[in-house]
């Protein structure tokens, strides 16, 4: 059986699955506790588990003008949490004009049924799918008995909580409160992108940098400032001083993110690097000088060694 990211119906080679289809940006605590139910009722079914999930997100199609989106994770990063958690395929789907313009009868028939051969269904009381949503959980319960498929309904309150807890993530994490955002998630808020080149001043000084291209461009990025966390790339993880600003000490540029890994001297440009940010240390502020910048730097690396050094962090 695969497993794994699939993008589009047309790549995927096998039917039978137990599903769950939404947004689940963030892929919190919340978010968990229903991929919990869809693997124990793909192992009931002895069938494998899916999440369906959209992209770009559904809102940027019908309601371009009424909505202005920061999402807390990319597809790459949503996806790799979800397979953490047991999920056997996250299949991604292209949302476009034609899938908005779906009936619900239409998309239970041609991609539930016919392209996935769905088994079971577990969604909540709330669900709504289909042209402009006309479709709700009572018609998915009769399409199920219909068409021979099961549905399971997550409890109202699950998915109240789940809702109320991604409008506070993203709250917290835009006024800055990164611990809390963090505790509910249940994991280090993540950043993920491409390590390109930038102007090589963190090297000159004695501060080498990777400078992290974000590819998702509705990404929630914290308030500026300087962040410790660990950075992950090649299955290893290293700890880092964050810095998500514009350099004002040096000239004035747009918003970058990069990072000074500690103890670490290898080549990183255009690896896939994903920054999980624990810690807000500092605000960001312009230095009369460039050695008052080492020299706050050399304090920034000192407390970065103590927050890192007395315990053992497990970072997820």
């Amino acid at each position: 059986m695969e497993r794994g990211v699939i993008f589009g119906l047309n790549n995927l080679s096998e039917k039978g699955f137990v599903i769950t289809q939404g947004t689940f940006d963030g892929v919190h605590k919340g978010h968990r506790s229903v991929l919990k139910q869809v693997v124990e009722r793909a192992k009931v079914h002895d069938a494998p588990s899916m999440l369906i999930t959209f992209h770009p997100h559904p809102r940027t199609i019908v309601q371009p003008q009424q909505w202005n989106p920061q999402i807390l994770t990319s597809i790459q990063e949503k996806s790799n949490r979800v397979l953490q958690q047991g999920i056997d395929v996250v299949l991604v789907l292209e949302f476009t004009q034609e899938i908005a313009a779906l009936s619900p009868e239409e998309f239970v028939k041609q991609v539930l049924l016919e392209a996935i051969g769905v088994k079971e269904i577990v969604v909540g009381y709330d669900h709504r799918f289909g042209h402009k949503r006309e479709g709700n959980f009572e018609l998915l319960k009769n399409l199920g008995l219909s068409h021979g498929f099961d549905v399971t309904e997550i409890a109202a309150k699950e998915i109240d909580d789940i809702a109320i807890s991604s409008t506070r993530i993203r709250k917290n994490l835009t006024e800055g409160n990164l611990e809390l955002s963090n505790d509910l998630l249940g994991y280090s808020y993540p950043i993920s992108g491409t390590v390109i080149h930038g102007e090589k001043r963190g090297r000159e000084i004695g501060f080498p940098t990777a400078n992290l291209h974000v590819e998702e461009p509705l990404k929630l990025i914290p308030p500026m400032g300087v962040y410790f966390g660990m950075a992950a790339f090649d299955e290893i993880e290293i700890p880092c001083m964050i810095n998500i600003g514009k350099k004002p000490t040096v000239g004035d540029f747009p918003l970058s993110i990069e990072a000074h890994l500690l103890d670490y001297k290898g080549d990183l440009y255009d690896k896939r690097l994903e920054l999980r940010l624990m810690k807000y240390h500092r605000a960001e502020k312009k230095f009369e000088s460039l050695q008052s910048l080492i020299n706050q730097l050399l304090d920034d690396q000192q407390d970065a060694t103590l927050f890192f050094d007395p315990i053992t962090r497990v970072v997820n």
